[in-house]
């Protein structure tokens, strides 16, 4: 049993990790679009965050795996002002009892410059502290900018039961 729950866990890193490996996706951008799309539809209120941020970052797929340790990488796109101005990859590390594995969008709001600097940076980090606001009709109603951030996420697919404390770390490369 032992061995096999370390077997478990060395296929779930090795999956959630080995998409950041990849070459950069040329359907990135459109991919982001629906992603985007996608966010409007399950709460239409959520314009208010586009037309107000001054940037956001959109992760159209974020992967993520755990056999209580766990993991979660993604690609994104990085918009200022509405336009396109670079990539970024998303990596998490959780620990605590969690077991499964899904698929979700995340999308993550800049309120101003300074806060859009400190993500272009590439030191970027969000903290167990900060949390998700899950994307259904209305919920973005009573969201709010935390330090310049707010962070909105939308279920893909898959089962996850989980108790755990982790971050997340982003990087940034320019267009």
């Amino acid at each position: 049993m032992k061995r096999l729950s370390k077997f478990l866990i060395a296929l779930a890193v090795m999956a959630v990790t080995s998409a950041g490996f990849a070459g950069w996706d040329p359907d990135a951008e459109t991919k982001a679009a629906e992603a985007i799309a996608e966010f409007k539809k399950a709460d239409p209120d959520l314009k208010t965050f586009f037309d107000k941020a001054y940037g956001y970052a959109v992760y159209p797929t974020v992967g993520k795996a755990a056999i209580g340790i766990g993991g979660a990488h993604g690609k994104g796109i990085v918009y200022e002002q509405g336009q396109v101005v670079g990539s970024t990859k998303l990596t998490q590390l959780t620990i605590g009892f969690q077991l499964g594995g899904q698929a979700y969008r995340e999308i993550i709001f800049f309120e101003n410059k300074e806060a859009l600097d400190d993500f272009k940076k590439g030191n970027f980090e969000l903290d167990a502290q900060l949390s998700a606001v899950a994307a259904t009709a209305g919920a973005s109603a009573n969201a709010d900018f935390d330090h310049g951030v707010a962070v909105f996420t939308m279920a893909k697919g898959g089962l996850m039961y989980e108790a755990s404390v982790g971050g997340q770390k982003f990087s940034y490369e320019p267009k």
